[in-house]
């Protein structure tokens, strides 16, 4: 093979605000070559994000390429100017960001977006114009005037992703670089986009370097895999060799970090004698579109929330989750139908905005990022809902804050820092002390390990374990990543279309579904069902 990228001794430090530097890629070497499926892997902080950066020359204003080289198709890249880049960034090296809801911009229409993207390089606004329905059918997108006319937020997660790649490939590039591209998709449309996308890079002989921390998105996708670990490359091999022959510590940390990696497939059922602490009965809602039709988010769907339990509400965008746990919440209105907690019914808002319900029933949000106040100290976030419930004085809620920092496994001494100085597995851990300050019973967890690598999510998802063993809690939890699901739940719910389609316990589940949605969600799991995965999944993490 003709080899398209040399990476050699790439060397890239962050200038501090107080001072120094932080070394965030160490002396790192690869290659792509023509064709290849390339795959960067490692947790937050591991440099794989800021390595993708450099080869497309968009590293921040406080990264400095300090040593090394970058050689592409024979040009060398690493002291490339801005009006280099502009010529080769698009036209000769896609890139693919990992938030499309932040790459595309909230205030114009994708027609516009996409015909700018080509008539950057010289394309003619005709022209332009005339190639955006192919475009848009090359990744699966077949009504293109109604995609054309719309605004980012009117459109799906995995549709704005396929816009992305349908524009990082307008121009035919050599090599594409997707930076964890499906991380925020569900299962379906994660596998859509990867079957477009690897579809694309075969048939016309296209490069690919694909950032993610899906381990296992990684072995069944990619012809190569590269392991980083705090800015180094620590090891290097094809999917074969890195789960029969895997040499690093870090990796074998990776794999056993991983959920799909299960020595023990499903944990004892709690579900048996749990009786409800939460019901759902017949919750129905819906919404009136432009032009008066009437849409239907959730039909009559009824389920138990178990006491003590974990019950997993599970399906893919639009499957009406995040709207039946809005009522559930108290946060929307239902049509039709009630909420039972405890044995009382819950019908109008006003039921659930009673403090008697607000101080048993918390959430935990998706982003970590997004969910903490940048300018509060962790003591003052976590003892808010605290001083909200008048709850003890500035000495006991200092002492509340302090001891649930240490039941999330976080020191006592980052009682006064700010959020920006946690990672994000950090700021989960406050998020989740921060809805404990109050002693709720049920927990309900939207989403909340999905932004986190494998590493840091296996963290979570163990301390989410620990403390309802021993608090007793009851959790709801949301999920569109059924490895996940899997590892986690007694009882699990299956939403499509505003449906149930099948609900039980986690191992029937899992391992005899009845509905073909399920069935087609379980197929879709990266590496589920793939032998040189699964097979040897036990032998590696032990």
């Amino acid at each position: 093979m003709t080899t398209l990228l040399t990476v050699a001794q790439l060397t890239i430090d962050y200038r501090l605000r107080q001072g120094g530097s932080l070394r965030a890629v160490k002396s790192c070497s690869f290659s792509v070559d023509c064709g290849e499926v390339v795959a960067i892997v490692g947790e937050s902080g591991s440099g794989k994000s800021t390595t993708a950066a450099a080869l497309v020359g968009l590293l921040n204003r406080q990264a400095l390429l300090r040593a090394g080289s970058i050689q592409f198709d024979g040009q060398r890249l690493e002291h490339a100017s801005p009006s280099q880049w502009r010529q080769l960034r698009g036209r000769e090296i896609g890139f693919v960001p990992q938030d499309p809801a932040q790459a595309l911009n909230p205030i114009q229409t994708i027609r516009k977006q996409m015909i700018e993207a080509l008539t950057l390089h010289g394309v003619a606004k005709h022209d332009a114009t005339g190639r955006l329905p192919a475009l848009l059918a090359d990744v699966g997108l077949g009504d293109s005037q109604r995609v054309l006319a719309s605004y980012p937020h009117q459109l799906s997660g995995g549709m704005r992703q396929r816009i992305l790649l349908a524009m990082a490939m307008c121009h035919h590039p050599k090599l594409i670089i997707a930076d964890e591209p499906t991380s925020a998709l569900d299962v379906s449309v994660q596998k859509q986009v990867l079957d477009t996308l690897t579809g694309i890079v075969a048939s016309q002989h296209i490069a690919l370097l694909l950032i993610t921390h899906d381990l296992n998105l990684a072995l069944e996708r990619a012809d190569r895999i590269l392991v980083m670990q705090e800015g180094h490359l620590v090891e290097s091999g094809t999917p074969q060799k890195l789960l029969y022959q895997s040499q690093h510590r870090y990796t074998r940390q990776l794999l056993a970090a991983s959920p799909a990696f299960l020595t023990v497939p499903y944990r004892k059922p709690r579900t048996a004698a749990a009786e409800p602490l939460m019901q759902a009965e017949n919750l129905t809602k819906h919404f009136v579109l432009p032009g008066g039709t009437m849409f239907s988010a959730v039909n009559a769907v009824s389920f138990p929330i178990l006491r003590g339990a974990t019950t997993s509400l599970v399906g893919e965008s639009g499957s009406g989750k995040s709207t039946t746990v809005r009522m559930l919440s108290g946060l929307e209105r239902a049509d039709a139908g009630q909420v039972i907690f405890d044995g009382v019914i819950f019908r109008a808002l006003s039921d659930f905005q009673q403090p008697t319900f607000r101080r048993r029933v918390q959430i935990v949000y998706q982003n970590p990022y997004a969910s903490l106040n940048p300018k509060m100290t962790l003591e003052a976030i976590i003892t808010e809902p605290l001083q909200a419930f008048n709850v003890g004085n500035k000495q006991t809620r200092r002492e509340r804050a302090a001891e649930l920092l240490a039941a999330v496994d976080l020191s006592v001494t980052l009682l006064n820092v700010r959020p920006s100085a946690l990672s994000g597995g950090q700021r989960q851990r406050v998020a989740i002390a921060r809805a404990l300050s109050i002693s709720p019973e049920l927990l309900i967890l939207d989403e909340p390990v999905s932004a986190l690598d494998v590493v840091v999510q296996a963290q979570i998802l163990k301390l989410l374990d620990r403390l309802q063993r021993e608090k007793g809690l009851t959790y709801l939890f949301i999920s569109h990543d059924l490895a996940v699901v899997r590892k986690i739940s007694d009882y699990v719910v299956i939403m499509q279309h505003g449906n149930i389609v099948e609900q039980g316990e986690a191992q029937r589940i899992f391992t005899s579904p009845t509905s073909p949605y399920t069935r087609q969600l379980l197929a879709h799991i990266p590496g589920n069902g793939d032998p040189k995965i699964t097979n040897q999944a036990a032998y590696y993490i032990a």
